[in-house]
């Protein structure tokens, strides 16, 4: 019985949400669905939050490898939610200044903006910057001309990350400027407008076709994974 009410909530939801944008009396509808979806989500913050201090306090009690980096992990998780629930450090609205709570959490000044400003852009910034050495490793590795696949790409790959730097200026800066448009910065712009984009739209064609056929199957009830288990 409990799976086919999750079947029949998710047929109604779907099929709501489909029909919103073509039916005006059924905008009221959509807004509802996503009100409760809101909810549910919100829910599910608090359930991932659960599994997170379970996995990690599993982890830390054990003395496993790694434990340090759960210590680490649920440390900045205790001191996040209290900064954020907590407000500490929010100021008044102006519109309720006796209210002290009335701020927003991550306005400017507060801990929690401290904490985003100064703690987690700091780290996003590193890891996408050791990321750029893996890449490029990776590609050093994988970038082999053994057939003419490869070979395209390989030279593709070149054109690019010359045509980005001053050393690709510098190269192919002799050529007049009739053929400008051979310039190694040049074919790089029309690589990345030309056929880069025509590769993005192929490829985001193909996602809405796949995301339309895995909605279907989840109106329809051919695909029940949602629901875990053996559904």
């Amino acid at each position: 019985m409990s799976r086919s009410i999750a079947l029949l909530i998710c047929l109604v939801g779907g099929l709501t949400m489909l029909v919103s944008p073509f039916l005006p009396m059924a905008t009221g509808w959509a807004n509802d669905v996503t009100d409760w979806f809101n909810i549910l989500a919100a829910m599910a913050f608090v359930l991932g939050g659960g599994s997170l201090l379970k996995v990690q306090l599993m982890r830390l009690s054990a003395r496993g490898p790694g434990w340090g980096y759960s210590a680490v992990t649920l440390l900045a998780f205790a001191v996040t939610l209290w900064v954020g629930l907590g407000k500490v450090g929010v100021v008044a609205d102006p519109s309720a200044p006796m209210v002290p709570w009335s701020g927003k959490p991550d306005d400017e000044g507060s801990a929690f903006w401290w904490i985003y400003l100064y703690v987690m852009t700091p780290i996003t910034s590193t890891l996408f910057a050791v990321l750029a050495f893996y890449v490029a490793s990776a590609a050093f590795r994988a970038f082999r001309a053994k057939n003419l696949e490869a070979t395209l790409l390989l030279a593709t790959a070149f054109v690019i990350l010359l045509g980005r730097t001053f050393a690709g200026v510098v190269l192919t800066g002799w050529l007049p400027d009739w053929a400008s448009g051979l310039r190694l910065e040049n074919l790089a712009v029309t690589i990345m407008d030309v056929f880069n984009t025509a590769g993005n739209r192929a490829i985001i064609i193909g996602i809405a076709l796949g995301v339309a056929s895995t909605g279907i199957r989840l109106l329809l009830g051919l695909d029940r994974s949602y629901l875990g288990g053996d559904a």
